[in-house]
């Protein structure tokens, strides 16, 4: 009978010393530990050698994501300080967006980002958000990108510098949508992607628009209670056929990260064949539930209580992704965005 999963078994216990502040100098520096759901057993080794585990034939899905600027910092009428953390266009001109200090900014409140840039607190959402209206002479993405600041997760502890701008991005970043880093992605290089091409190993994308959700911890016991934030997402009719041909000739297909699960299971069918499309994904993948559309999962480390911990527990299996999680701590890997990554397969 499967075990009737809650919230607190998805709890450990991090040394706060272990979550990575800054990214290392190299990219595919990063530690990899490799976790074998067959044997149950555990490897270490360094991210560049991710391609060795890989075999001509099989498929390498990626997220080709962006994240914009979306922390604007500027002041209230009076002075003191105030935030706008954009989340997501929502046509007319509006924006919804979590503000700083919330008991403060009110409709018609405005903040001033810059000269000639201001943002108007329009409505405030069902959910306690936002919308706001951009308010400058220059073209809104242009004035996001010059005043803006790198949303570096809550769990950084310093502000966003010049190097953030291209480090919290993936190399093959390309369509501009996230507030969030599609992790999994940030150790790849472009001479790791070279090696995986020279193996004979084919690339698709997939394209996942991360929300600020995304850092939320599950914060009802009852995994079925948990409100999932809903995320926009394309697949593809081309990557749809290559995962599709890649599992039909006995191939692997490596999600690179929980984005790319979360995309292709959306699009999923029972026996894992993947379709094209596109929409707003809602998708909460958690034990004992099965993932059906790949067989290798690339994964940074997760923050206890979190959906992406869940859905590692459903890919590994939830005793195995425990015990690789204590031994990344004893190991002293570095967590989080930042941090070290697994591989599983």
């Amino acid at each position: 009978m499967p075990r009737d999963f809650r919230t607190a078994d998805f709890e450990y216990v991090l040394p706060p010393e272990l979550v990575a502040q800054a990214p290392l100098p190299r990219r595919d520096d990063s530690r990899l530990m490799v976790v074998d759901r067959a044997s149950g057993t555990i490897e270490h080794r360094v991210f560049r050698e991710l391609p060795a585990l890989m075999t001509p034939g099989d498929l390498l899905v990626r997220n080709t994501t962006r994240v914009f600027r979306a922390r604007l910092r500027g002041t209230r009428d009076s002075g003191a300080p105030a935030e706008v953390f954009l989340l997501k266009p929502c046509g007319d001109g509006l924006w919804e967006a979590m503000v700083q200090p919330g008991n403060k900014l009110h409709p018609p409140r405005v903040v001033h980002i810059a000269a000639n840039f201001d943002v108007e607190i329009v409505t405030i959402t069902p959910r306690r958000t936002r919308m706001v209206r951009l308010k400058t002479a220059l073209p809104e993405h242009e004035a996001i990108d010059r005043f803006g600041h790198v949303p570096l997760p809550p769990y950084i502890g310093r502000g966003d510098e010049p190097a953030d701008v291209a480090r919290y991005q993936t190399v093959y970043a390309d369509q501009s949508g996230s507030v969030a880093a599609p992790t999994a992605g940030l150790h790849f290089t472009p001479e790791v992607l070279a090696d995986v091409a020279a193996r004979g190993v084919r690339t698709a994308d997939v394209l996942l628009h991360v929300g600020a959700g995304t850092f939320k911890p599950v914060d009802t016991e009852e995994l079925s209670a948990h409100l999932m934030h809903e995320e926009w997402y394309q697949v593809p009719e081309a990557t749809a056929a290559a995962v599709n041909t890649t599992r039909e000739a006995g191939h692997a297909v490596w999600a690179v990260g929980t984005t790319t699960l979360r995309t292709l299971e959306s699009v999923a069918g029972p026996d894992g064949t993947v379709r094209a499309g596109e929409g707003e994904t809602g998708i909460f993948i958690h034990p004992p539930q099965i993932v059906r559309s790949v067989d290798c999962l690339v994964t940074n480390f997760h923050l206890p209580r979190s959906t992406l911990l869940m859905l590692v527990a459903a890919f590994a299996g939830y005793d195995l992704t425990m015990r690789a999680y204590a031994e990344a701590v004893r190991n002293r890997y570095r967590f989080y965005s930042y941090g070290d990554a697994m591989v599983i397969r």
